[in-house]
Parts: C-alpha cells; structure tokens; sequence
C-alpha cells in the first residue's frame, strides 16, 4: 500500500520518476528488496559482529571519522557477510511468488518473472516449458547456494586468523 500513489512514498516516486511503483518493473525491485530485506540483514549482522570494536577505535585513533572507519575498514572486513546477503536476498527474489503478483502483476514484457511464468504454463498444462522454467530456478538456485557456502566459508577463515575479528 505505501508503494501506491495514494501514500507518500509513492506520490514522490511518481513526481520523480514519472511513473507509479505498483504494476511496473520499478514497483517489482523495490517491493521485493523491502520484502528480502531481512534475508539479507542476518549475515551481514553476523560479519560486524565478528569484528574487533578495537578495530574501529584504533581507525578513530588514526583520525577517521566513523564514515571513514566504516567504509574503509569495517566494511572491507566484513565484505563477506556483506556478499552473503545480497546472494541470500536475490536468492529469495528469485523464487518469490506472492509479492511478485501482488506488485508487479504478470504483464509480459514487463513484469513476468520466471516463478509466475512457471505457475502460467502449468496451469496451460504446458509441462515442457513450465520443467524448464522450474530447471532454471533450480539451477540458479544450486549456484547460489554455493556461492553462498563459499563466502561462508571465507568468513570463516577470516575468524580463525583472528586478525582484527573477534575470536
């Protein structure tokens, strides 16, 4: 509802931007990062957790502001958690179905995705291609998951060195 023209946000969105957020591909991203949002939030909590608060406090020492100290310290230490997100969040975009149809609707061109292509050509009993969209998610599915095991793991390694990270 907030993204409709009725409400604020999307009053400005279509003063700015000339169009309104509900059935376009615009309302499509922006309504599936707020719904992925706390996908995303856990690791990247979890990576600044790890660090050391001596870290940042030896970057004030040097004479960084807490900008300086978050985006040329802490942010590259906890890059990992960072790219585990975003891949955890796009992972969940991907496959959703709900929002997708609530928002963006299923015009072709424009807003069908591959989940709500799925659900259209099983429901014209069109198996060949609704097993090829379904082969598609679960392909980038699987390279996902991986992706998401090796940053994982990388973060990891990074915690074992104890180099600026909590042990």
């Amino acid at each position: 509802m907030l993204l409709s023209p009725q409400f604020a946000f999307g009053q400005w969105w279509q003063q700015t931007f000339g169009q309104a957020l509900p059935f376009s591909f615009a309302g499509l991203v922006v309504g599936s990062c707020v719904y992925s949002f706390p996908f995303a939030m856990q690791p990247v909590i979890a990576a600044f957790r790890m660090l050391r608060v001596e870290t940042a406090q030896a970057a004030y020492s040097l004479g960084m502001t807490r900008w300086q100290a978050f985006i040329h310290i802490l942010l590259p230490l906890a890059k990992s958690g960072v790219y585990s997100g975003a891949v955890l969040a796009f992972a969940h975009t991907i496959g959703e179905f709900g929002v997708v149809l609530m928002l963006g609707g299923n015009i072709p061109g424009v807003t069908r995705v591959a989940s709500i292509a799925l659900y259209d050509e099983a429901q014209k009993l069109n198996y060949a291609d609704a097993h090829g969209f379904a082969l598609v998610l679960v392909a980038l599915s699987f390279v996902l998951l991986c992706v998401t095991t090796l940053l994982q793991k990388r973060q990891e390694r990074w915690r074992q060195t104890g180099y600026f990270l909590r042990k």
